[in-house]
């Protein structure tokens, strides 16, 4: 993986602005720590960090090829999983090829085929493309891998990440009114295409951008379609096997060492399953699980983590051969890694849930620098308790948020009046339904199921993407997520909700299709999300951290929140904060420390507020 950036102008000679390219790219070196290079034209510049992965000696970026009369330059962060078959088809075509690298099949593949080239890719992707008269930006269909921009009076200026944007002399981090309501009431997710910062963008997933001097234009290339599903139960089943093998098979290329996150969950053990089936004892797959210091002294079984995962981890490891490696988590280092957290992902984010994983990724990073994880598994087949609660599914607001009351009531009163956050999300949320592709003729419940499936895509699902990508990244380590993969999201989007339920069990049919792969007791365990700390000692060290940040007169948070609900909140250390503050597990301890990345993010960035 890679990060990017760009400056176009079209009034201006950037060549003499080499200096800023630079240092937008340099931010971004956490993405790519083995090479970093810029390439500089009369009005655009561009800048890449590498992470080698495949070809380390061939795929330098920026990358310039020409074919008869038409030359393009690209810079791309990403994977290609079906390179050999593009490959194929372009040489039929008559293009030639000088290195076995992704980059230089992507960017022919663009000088044959525009836009079109979309189509035929299957993979994770963030790829900007210059041809001398057009800027031409694509992202992946799920938005495994980000891509944001600001336009200019004369151009625009783009990057992997938000930091790389703000590192150019004329970006300012300042929020509007509407910056602020989205991140008081929404945040840690964001709207689809919506950067925060004042002018900030983010092209959507499944979508393209082109931009030349008759003008600027946004295209989606991509959507799920709404269908009747033909095949029965074995069928589908099977189906989906054939497709999460084919998945898991082709992210394993690369040329180096590639690992696999393993919880003893469904979605990760399946994933650890299919890889180690590819290898052999002499080259075992090595699979890394987290934990916290103590949680065997201080774990509290609930509905959302009814067990805890060590003895599923071994189970899988026996069954599997893998070199299995247990990373601990201490305290301090959790509470260490909250303001790395917040540099990483440019935005407050979701506390420790942030703070381990980048923590883990590091630790991963010491003997990997590929990793396969089961993100997105509960967004597609339905495993999260709004599928099947009905309180949930009809409740007319995003199902992961009930906390607005508690959001509101975090503000001071002047701000209580300049922020409308219930009307906010409100709007949000019916904006997205209002996109869902409804199956004609589906009413009721069906009708209400799919635009909870639509939802969790655009939002939910992004937003653990998002996490995933900034928390490894600023690791240095490329992390693959094969449930992501567009052609298994377009099947499953079509299955009735009967069917994925199988039996009536949560995500039933994604387990009757891993009949015969894994053990029993880890195919039919009960959903246990990503782990959590449940050691006192972390919630006294947030609410450390939030007593310093009330002491400080020159918070900035102080200007919008009020400062006795927070002291009261600290003193209690929100032991009355019983419903998370977002998604299953963000509940006291994760407020706190919530409350405190966003005092940081704002000092780190020094956010004005317009």
């Amino acid at each position: 993986m890679c990060g990017i950036a760009g400056w176009l102008d079209w009034k201006k000679d950037l060549r003499a602005q080499v200096e800023q390219i630079e240092t937008m790219t340099n931010v971004l070196a956490h993405r790519g720590p083995d090479a970093s290079n810029i390439w500089t034209d009369q009005h655009l510049l561009l800048g890449h960090t590498r992470l080698a992965v495949i070809d380390p000696s061939g795929g330098s970026q920026p990358m310039t090829r020409t074919h008869e009369n038409r030359t393009g330059t690209i810079v791309y962060n990403g994977e290609l999983y079906n390179t050999d078959e593009v490959r194929k088809a372009l040489t039929q075509l008559g293009r030639t090829f000088t290195t076995h690298s992704d980059t230089e099949v992507l960017l022919h593949a663009y000088l044959a085929w525009g836009e079109a080239c979309l189509e035929r890719l299957n993979g994770i992707f963030a790829f900007a493309v210059w041809d001398g008269e057009r800027l031409f930006i694509a992202r992946d269909r799920l938005g495994v891998k980000p891509l944001f921009y600001k336009r200019t009076s004369s151009g625009m200026i783009f990057g992997s990440e938000i930091k790389a944007i703000l590192a150019h002399a004329d970006v300012e981090a300042s929020l509007t009114e509407t910056g602020l309501t989205e991140v008081m009431s929404l945040s840690p997710s964001r709207t689809p295409g919506f950067g925060v910062f004042d002018g900030l963008e983010e092209l959507r997933p499944a979508h393209y951008l082109s931009f030349d001097r008759n003008g600027f234009n946004v295209q989606r290339y991509w959507q799920v379609k709404s269908e009747v599903h033909q095949a029965n139960a074995e069928e589908t089943a099977g189906a989906i096997h054939d497709l999460l093998k084919d998945t898991v098979e082709r992210q394993l290329v690369s040329d180096v060492p590639v690992a696999s996150f393993l919880s003893g969950g469904l979605d990760s053990s399946a994933l650890t399953a299919f890889a180690a089936n590819t290898r052999t004892a002499e080259a075992p797959l090595h699979t890394f699980s987290i934990d916290y210091e103590d949680n065997d002294l201080h774990f509290k079984s609930n509905a959302f983590q009814p067990d805890d995962d060590q003895s599923y981890i071994e189970k899988m490891t026996d069954a599997f051969g893998t070199v299995h490696h247990r990373k601990i988590i201490t305290i301090d280092q959790l509470k260490d890694h909250l303001k790395d957290a917040v540099v990483a992902r440019d935005l407050p984010g979701m506390a420790d849930v942030d703070s381990s994983l980048l923590w883990f990724s590091k630790e991963i990073k010491k003997q990997a620098t590929v990793a396969l994880s089961g993100e997105c598994a509960d967004e597609i087949f339905g495993g999260y308790p709004w599928f099947y609660k009905k309180e949930l599914l009809s409740r007319p607001l995003f199902p992961w948020m009930s906390s607005l009351e508690l959001r509101k009531g975090l503000l001071n009163e002047k701000w209580k009046k300049k922020l409308p956050l219930e009307e906010y999300a409100k709007a949000r949320y019916d904006k997205t339904i209002a996109e869902t592709p409804h199956l004609d003729g589906e009413t009721g419940e069906d009708r209400q199921r799919r635009e909870m499936f639509y939802l969790n895509m655009i939002w939910f699902m992004t937003t653990l993407l998002d996490r995933k990508d900034r928390m490894s990244m600023a690791a240095s380590l490329e992390v693959r997520v094969p449930f992501a993969d567009h052609r298994l999201v377009e099947y499953v989007w079509n299955i009735p909700w009967e069917m994925k339920r199988y039996q009536d069990r949560e995500k039933g049919l994604l387990r009757k299709a891993l009949e015969g792969v894994l053990p029993n007791d880890v195919l039919y365990r009960k959903k246990s999300p990503y782990p959590k700390t449940h050691h006192p000692k972390y919630t006294e060290m947030v609410a450390a951290l939030c007593e310093q940040m009330l002491e400080d007169r020159d918070a900035p948070v102080h200007e919008f929140l009020d400062r006795t609900v927070l002291t009261e909140l600290v003193r209690t250390r929100a032991k009355k904060v019983d419903t998370p503050f977002f998604g299953q597990l963000m509940t006291g301890p994760q407020l706190l420390a919530y409350i405190w990345q966003m005092n940081e993010w704002m000092k780190l960035h020094n956010v004005k507020i317009k």
